[in-house]
């Protein structure tokens, strides 16, 4: 696994040993930010369920102004630090369960929020209820969620929230979501 683009373009990111990890593949992460190529540079991100940190580096790589990556796993958490350090990136790394950090009090917000939470293979819609409601006082006005989910699982219609786009690559599924105003 590599960093596709930017100032660490090439560089190859560690996954941690012995812990049971699906990383974003580098052919769906360019899917990702060749979508979002102008919306990076100078925005802050947030990466729920980091796991190696490659969609929070990836982004600092092509410009973004922070990151902070939310894991709960120590041993990902020391090779997030590793990998930031391998490309000389800056980033915040929270040692934390994403959903319960997720319900702390919350006073920043974010341009770009990923979440690559684990997931089973069922066949089902999407809840609102799951993640979406728990990040949206999260997202900064006009920011994006980026959901990584099993291809199997549909958009349902979620109260405050706008489908932008949902693809299925192999097993993987993405959808961008944005809060209706």
């Amino acid at each position: 696994m590599r960093v596709i683009s930017g100032s660490a373009g090439g560089l190859r990111l560690a996954s941690p040993k012995g812990v049971e990890l699906r990383p974003t593949q580098d052919r769906i992460r360019q899917v990702i930010f060749s979508s979002l190529a102008s919306r990076v540079p100078g925005c802050r991100v947030l990466d729920l369920f980091a796991g190696t940190g490659s969609l929070g580096i990836e982004a600092l790589s092509r410009g973004a102004a922070s990151a902070l990556f939310v894991e709960k796993e120590a041993r990902s958490v020391k090779t997030i630090q590793a990998n930031l350090a391998t490309c000389r990136l800056f980033g915040t790394v929270v040692q934390a369960d994403a959903l319960s950090w997720l319900e702390r009090p919350n006073t920043d917000t974010f341009d770009l929020i990923f979440a690559d939470p684990p997931y089973e293979k069922v066949k089902g819609e999407l809840s609102e209820t799951y993640l979406p409601a728990k990040v949206a006082r999260f997202l900064a006005e006009d920011g994006l969620f980026i959901w990584e989910h099993y291809r199997g699982q549909i958009p349902a219609k979620m109260e405050g929230w706008e489908v932008t786009r949902h693809q299925v690559y192999g097993e993987t599924g993405l959808t961008f979501l944005r809060q209706k105003v």
